[in-house]
């Protein structure tokens, strides 16, 4: 890898650091102990060239978005996570809501005729929300749309619903692959630490669990993605633990994606005592993960969550991913106060805001498969001229 140690020594850059430069660049795996070093530097100048040349080195300047929405079942959930401005609980059923199959088929039929090529189901935990519901919901959503691709559900959900219908992880995760499913999200991660996820969210579903449940989805062929909900109450090496059990099971099963970092935000939860990190620690966190998890292909910057100018400037932090269009149909940021209160870009938008940060715009489906190069394209071309180009399925 090409790493210019005349510019890392004008940054009075130490021999420790160097030495981690010096690992990167011959292609070596970092180890914890690096990873809190590079989390402890001052410079973040010195961690975001690092990853940034990771990022080059993979995708050169490449920059992944897709054309999705998103379905959120219902805000309503029978756990308690002191994190959460999203979800109320049962008794505060006024406060929610809770969409019907027929609704949650209105939203999918809402975008016929539409470049889509993913919809996003995640939501609270209910007793209504079963293993058949989903079943039945997923077969119609493949009946009617057969291209279009399921990425739904976390293994929060799945271990309340294979319980509930007595199956097992594998039982439950076949059954509803049969269905339809063809990918997992990254949510429900949090932090796999158990004292910390006692903490936080005692009453879901834990690490090991979560862990083992995209395990077997990995072995049955499938992909997922990958989370961390980082800027609470944990510390650097939580965050490196947390790191470090996914950057094993991907060697194990290489059936992960992206990893995505979430943001801790403050607005009307039950830590909203606690301070948000600064841009600088978000910046920070993208990087060291990028440099740590070198088996992961993917990282993403969720602008939804992150706002998007923040997102644009990740893409220099070892990032080469902003999600999607969204189109305004996820609420789960936006209750907890992140800066888009509507998140909703179109396809020229997001390609305006990769190419103002340098980079090269590229349509992507949900596994990464490239549909359109967006870099020939003028900016000032009439956004018809982007909404009405052809998806490759």
């Amino acid at each position: 890898m090409n790493i210019n140690f005349d510019f890392i020594k004008n940054l009075g850059i130490d021999s420790d650091l160097t030495k981690i430069a010096e690992k990167i660049a011959s292609n070596q795996r970092i180890d914890e102990g690096d990873a809190l070093r590079l989390f402890q530097e001052k410079s973040l100048g010195f961690v975001g060239y690092l990853a940034n040349a990771i990022r080059e080195e993979k995708h050169g300047d490449n920059t992944y978005f897709n054309r999705n929405f998103h379905i959120e079942p219902t805000n309503l959930c029978v756990y308690d996570c002191k994190f959460c401005s999203y979800s109320r609980l049962i008794k505060q059923r006024e406060e929610g809501w809770e969409y019907t199959h027929e609704e949650m088929m209105d939203f999918v039929k809402k975008y016929d005729g539409k470049n889509v090529t993913e919809v996003h189901i995640v939501g609270g935990v209910l007793p209504r929300y079963d293993l058949p519901f989903y079943e039945n919901l997923f077969q119609e959503i493949k009946a009617h749309r057969p291209e279009l691709h399921i990425k739904a559900l976390t293994p929060v959900e799945f271990l309340y619903i294979f319980k509930k219908a007595k199956v097992s992880y594998e039982e439950g995760l076949t059954r509803l692959a049969q269905a339809g499913l063809d990918s997992i999200p990254g949510g429900g991660a949090e932090i796999f630490d158990p004292t910390i996820r006692q903490q936080i969210a005692a009453d879901k579903c834990d690490g090991t669990q979560w862990l083992e449940m995209h395990r077997i989805w990995h072995k049955m062929g499938r992909k997922s993605n990958a989370t961390i909900l980082y800027g609470h109450i944990e510390t650097y090496e939580h965050r490196i633990d947390h790191l470090k059990q996914l950057r094993t099971l991907q060697d194990e099963t290489g059936g992960f994606q992206t990893f995505i970092p979430l943001k801790f935000r403050n607005k009307d939860n039950q830590m909203s005592h606690l301070a948000e990190t600064t841009s600088i620690e978000d910046m920070k966190n993208y990087a060291v993960s990028r440099i740590y998890l070198d088996n992961f292909d993917h990282i993403k910057a969720y602008w939804p969550m992150l706002g998007r100018e923040m997102a644009q400037l990740s893409l220099s932090f070892g990032v080469d991913d902003i999600d999607g269009t969204i189109d305004d149909t996820t609420k789960i940021y936006s209750m907890a106060g992140s800066e888009e209160q509507n998140p909703s870009l179109s396809t020229h938008q997001l390609v305006d805001l990769i190419k103002r940060a340098g980079r090269k715009p590229i349509e992507r489906d949900t596994l990464y498969s490239q549909l359109v190069d967006y870099s020939y394209l003028d900016i000032n071309e009439p956004q018809e001229v982007y909404v009405e180009l052809p998806v490759l399925n």
